[in-house]
């Protein structure tokens, strides 16, 4: 949970050069989302401070500097830019820099255990019915005694030895990291052993990560990223074909100028509902949207429908962007994948 720090402790800050990491730090915040990241801006702007660069789009380990609020100069036109215009930045930048152990939920969950003085049958009937494949046999959750697995329960009955608990438990060698540790170094010990377990701050153990996490980790992570990137890859084909570099750049109005490149690959989500949505609050926009409609040549594709489509793939790629530690709902999994297959019908 983040935890606001003292008056006195932000006003150290100021004027200083600190790693993004030290911040966090003094925020007791382990990985940047979009909850974190407003209270800790919050409490800045309350003592009126900020960061430069912002530090909520730079590496944990690059520098800002934090500078009065006051001596930072008046952005563009506020009619110019789309209030959520900032929650367009690419998510490369602003992700974390190095994913630990701890960032994984399951190794700050809690896990199961037994003490060192219970029946073996007792232990396996709690895995059976718990659906557990690894029990920690433990005292206090802090001085761990050995770890029953299926496999270690086979090999004691393979070996002839008496069905105890003690014989069925893996002693020697057994994977323990804390939750500190880089995540991808521990993933060789995962491989191995099936699991690890993860010891939290306190010393005591806070959770078990298992293949079965890593596996559903990174397909709840990555899916929904290759399917937007796919999403967008195929608008930019359709309004790179059809759009010229003029109609591209009357989008680009959160731009210097000189940025404005009129080239499709500078756009994000809220570019490309500019030029497309023909009910936006801008009449200009909404007028030159509805001549790009016609530019796709799209004669069976309902309009509003689209829009609609639209709208929600990006808040739904707002949400990813903001690397939410909740897992993509798959409702929402699914409105990303009908929409790609909807834009693959329309691409040549």
């Amino acid at each position: 949970m983040t935890t606001t720090p003292s008056g006195q402790d932000l006003a150290a800050l100021k004027g200083r050069t600190v790693p993004v990491q030290d911040i966090l730090d003094l925020f007791q915040v382990r990985v940047r989302d979009h909850r974190t990241v407003h209270r800790i801006s919050q409490a800045l702007t309350d003592a009126g401070l900020t960061t430069l660069p912002d530090f909520a789009v730079c590496g944990q380990r690059s520098n800002v500097d934090v500078v009065p609020l006051a001596s930072i100069p008046a952005q563009a036109d506020p009619a110019d830019v789309e209030a959520d215009e900032t929650e367009e930045a690419l998510p490369s930048a602003a992700l974390p820099q190095r994913l630990l152990l701890g960032d994984i939920p399951s190794a700050r969950r809690g896990l199961v255990s037994v003490g060192p003085g219970t029946p073996l049958a007792q232990t396996t009937f709690l895995m059976r019915t718990k659906g557990l494949a690894q029990v920690p046999v433990t005292t206090g959750m802090a001085q761990i005694h050995g770890v029953v697995t299926w496999g270690s329960v086979a090999k004691m009955y393979e070996a002839g030895k008496q069905p105890t608990l003690d014989n069925a438990m893996e002693k020697d060698s057994l994977p323990v990291a804390d939750t500190r540790q880089e995540f991808f170094s521990a993933l060789p010990v995962i491989r191995e052993h099936g699991y690890l377990l993860v010891r939290g701050d306190d010393g005591c153990l806070s959770g078990i990560v298992t293949a079965a996490d890593v596996t559903d980790r990174f397909e709840g992570a990555a899916r929904p990223f290759f399917i937007v990137g796919e999403i967008e890859s195929l608008l930019r084909r359709c309004l790179g074909a059809a759009l010229d570099e003029e109609t591209i750049k009357a989008v680009q109005t959160n731009k210097k100028p000189e940025h404005r490149t009129g080239q499709v690959s500078d756009l994000m989500f809220g570019d490309y509902l500019k030029l497309l949505d023909g009910d936006q609050t801008k009449t200009s926009l909404a007028e030159r949207a509805d001549a790009n409609w016609e530019a796709l040549k799209w004669p069976n594709m309902p309009r509003e429908q689209f829009i609609g489509r639209l709208k929600r793939v990006k808040d739904i790629r707002n949400r990813i962007a903001h690397f939410d530690e909740k897992p993509l709902p798959q409702e929402m999994i699914d409105e990303l994948t009908t929409f790609a297959k909807v834009l693959r019908a329309f691409v040549a």
